[in-house]
């Protein structure tokens, strides 16, 4: 099959990927490399950033990686340092995993916090930040992705569930505002994908319906001018 191409000249010269390291993230900036574009990858990980950087390289472009915590106070000056000398007109928030589950009142505030960051602090932050860079330029996109687990309350996901709403919903309006500046905002709203974080929780998907990231990230990238 023909590879998919993404208009470099819109969502490039570089992409910003929090989230960059695994799974669909991985895919996301091979996916762009291929097309012409080069990644910042952010990730905790030192390793399997290094990993996906070189594969990014070996896909024909450049590629910075930063080991961040994302839900740190200085998440936003960190990134700035390794991406306000660049042109960035893509950003795909893939960061967000319900690192702990169970009942909500059995984790502690910090782990309760800890999720509102990354999944919707994050997200607002950083669309925040690229997004009035964007509008400079009248061209770019925004990427945010989401869960199933946001359109109702999960129960031993409370929180997740709750930040995954916000961003569909946060999503949703900056759609609207943001192509006034021809910039696209997609919200992927992730069902079950076999990835390194849910084998890492225990979640084995191998014979329920489960879709790879690979398709996740091509649909990402196929539909976000929709």
């Amino acid at each position: 099959e023909d590879a998919m191409k993404v208009d470099a000249k819109k969502y490039g010269p570089w992409a910003v990927i929090p989230g960059g390291s695994e799974g669909i993230g991985t895919c996301l900036a091979v996916m762009l490399a291929e097309s012409g574009i080069n990644s910042v990858l952010v990730a905790r990980k030192p390793e399997p950033l290094e990993e996906t950087a070189a594969l990014v390289r070996k896909a024909g472009a450049q590629c910075r990686t930063l080991a961040l915590d994302l839900t740190a106070s200085d998440m936003l000056d960190k990134i700035r340092a390794v991406t306000d000398d660049l042109e960035v007109g893509l950003l795909c928030y893939n960061a967000g995993a319900a690192h702990k589950t169970g009942p909500f009142l059995d984790g502690s505030i910090d782990d309760v916090l800890r999720i509102i960051r990354l999944n919707a602090v994050g997200q607002a932050v950083l669309s925040h930040h690229f997004g009035k860079k964007m509008a400079k330029r009248k061209r770019g996109g925004i990427i945010l992705f989401g869960s199933l687990a946001g359109n109702g309350g999960s129960p031993s996901v409370v929180t997740y569930s709750g930040a995954k709403a916000f961003s569909q919903i946060f999503a949703e309006g900056l759609w609207w505002e943001l192509k006034q500046h021809n910039i696209d905002v997609l919200q992927v709203v992730v069902g079950m994908t076999m990835t390194p974080a849910m084998a890492r929780l225990g979640i084995n998907y191998e014979n329920g319906g489960a879709v790879t990231s690979e398709k996740v990230a091509k649909l990402a990238l196929e539909n976000i001018a929709n």
